[in-house]
């Protein structure tokens, strides 16, 4: 090898040392200076790629809870809360009665003005009134979905 490829190689293999630990170092006028090699005595190690990395932090176990129920937590009986479940359910239903009733007013509504060729600026609310229905719907009926 020739000499300039030697100390190219030599140069090259001692980068990934140096750039593994940052110094700080401060002068005697209280200048502070960061650096990949040692200036002089008074630099500190501030981060070493081999010293300061954590550890990776433990795995909890599949279905732990992150904060457990307290013992004496009060705790609802099942009866009471199948009933409640099903007053739900009931809501739920009477709700998306209302919202179908609702969304097919809203369509009859729109059919009206697109028969007297209205503008779509005079359109637009009553297109707004039937996609607002037919989003309650979704989510009522992802709400009934959720139910057990």
């Amino acid at each position: 090898m020739t000499r300039s490829s030697l100390a190219l190689l030599i140069s090259v293999l001692a980068l990934p040392a140096s750039a593994q630990t940052i110094y700080k170092c401060v002068d005697a006028s209280g200048g502070t200076l960061i650096s990949n090699t040692k200036v002089d005595k008074n630099c500190k190690a501030i981060v070493s790629s081999h010293e300061n990395t954590l550890p990776a932090p433990k795995a909890r176990p599949a279905g732990a809870a992150a904060n457990p129920t307290p013992s004496n937590f009060p705790r609802v009986q099942e009866d009471t809360q199948k009933a409640r479940d099903s007053d739900r359910r009931h809501i739920l239903d009477q709700e998306l009665a209302g919202e179908q009733r609702n969304l097919e007013q809203a369509r009859k509504d729109l059919a009206e003005q697109e028969a007297t060729k209205a503008t779509p600026d005079r359109l637009a609310p009553y297109r707004d009134r039937v996609g607002q229905h037919e989003r309650n719907i979704q989510a009522i009926q992802k709400e009934l979905a959720n139910l057990k």
